[in-house]
């Protein structure tokens, strides 16, 4: 799979080389260095932020320094709620922001709230976001992030619910519930069909919100929980239904990419789609090592079975035009993801 995905990657690469080729020779030569700022608002400890930190080291070697980067993390810069206007107005080069928190500038990013996405395995996603629908989610970021898509996307996990107070054993215990969401109109309408009650709260306030009783629970990964050890805030349940697979989409700037030379843009594409693989690999671990940390403080999991898991999805599945409307996501989208789930139509 991951020779396929380098194999399109650098596909991809070759275009974008083609067309840096039309800037003046000599120009090409002489641009340098370039200062690449990247944003991530989680922890240092987070997997996103050792993935990326890997990709920048490995960057700036390979570049010989033609291009110098710097990591901003913990939200130094923004959080990925505002990386967004971030991108479209320049204040930032790089970032690789969650796909639930650019929702509201690209709503196709929201197509992992779909009813079909529901409980799938990472290999049922992975075939979607790695082909066709993926690829338009990509066209629409150039179009109103003024970014360009570096590569395959990294897979943060499965996002599952948590709460403080509240036993979770299956669904039916999320009514009534205030349930965080990182952001998403998808993933607020599933917490209301399921009775719950959402709010939207950027990632660096979690842990003083949540230990505040601003909400009982919410929506994230082991990971994102482990790294903030969220045990401290009162976290004492899960229910592990994997919900939907939270995707982090690595993006630079469109002026950015546009002012590398053609060597330095296919060095970019490159080197992303020959580590994109270790990074998905090293995010599904830490996901493993991060359950069994909260295990270790206290934290009870329930784990649906594959029958209970399809049995809510087809609960679910009625509604897909209704959470299509609700999301805005378009119709080609919605065809994309069931045609290439096997769904039927």
């Amino acid at each position: 799979m991951i020779s396929h995905i380098s194999r399109r990657a650098l596909a991809g690469g070759a275009a974008g080389a083609l067309a840096a080729l039309a800037l003046p020779a000599a120009r090409s030569r002489a641009a340098g260095p370039f200062r690449l700022r990247a944003s991530l608002d989680t922890a240092p400890s987070h997997g996103r932020n050792i993935s990326v930190a890997d990709y920048l080291k490995k960057l700036e070697q390979a570049s010989g320094g033609r291009i110098t980067t710097e990591l901003f993390q913990s939200g130094q810069l923004f959080p990925d709620l505002d990386i967004g206007k971030a991108l479209i107005q320049g204040q930032v080069e790089m970032a690789c922001p969650g796909a639930w928190t650019i929702t509201g500038i690209v709503p196709n990013a929201d197509l992992f709230q779909l009813p079909a996405m529901y409980g799938q395995t990472l290999d049922a996603v992975h075939k979607v976001i790695d082909g066709r629908a993926g690829a338009l989610v990509g066209d629409n970021i150039a179009q109103r992030l003024r970014a360009h898509v570096l590569g395959p996307w990294l897979s943060l996990g499965y996002q599952n619910w948590y709460s403080t107070t509240h036993k979770l054993a299956s669904v039916a215990d999320l009514n009534g519930m205030k349930i965080r969401i990182p952001g998403g109109a998808g993933a607020a309408w599933r917490v209301r069909f399921f009775g719950g009650i959402p709010t939207t709260t950027a990632w660096p306030n979690v842990p003083l919100a949540l230990s505040q009783g601003m909400f009982d629970g919410l929506v994230s990964t082991d990971e994102s929980l482990a790294s903030g050890k969220l045990w401290e805030a009162g976290v004492k349940f899960s229910l592990a239904d994997h919900m939907f697979v939270g995707e982090y989409i690595p993006m630079v700037s469109q002026t950015f990419w546009a002012a590398l030379p053609a060597d330095l843009q296919t060095m970019m594409t490159a080197l992303w789609a020959e580590n994109i693989g270790s990074y998905r690999d090293r995010m599904a671990t830490h996901q493993s090592e991060a359950r069994k940390a909260l295990e270790e403080h206290g934290v009870t999991f329930a784990d649906p079975s594959p029958a209970t898991l399809a049995a809510t999805r087809q609960t679910l599945v009625p509604h897909t035009a209704e959470v299509a409307k609700a999301i805005k996501v378009s119709p080609e989208i919605v065809r994309l993801v069931d045609e290439d789930l096997g769904v039927a139509g």
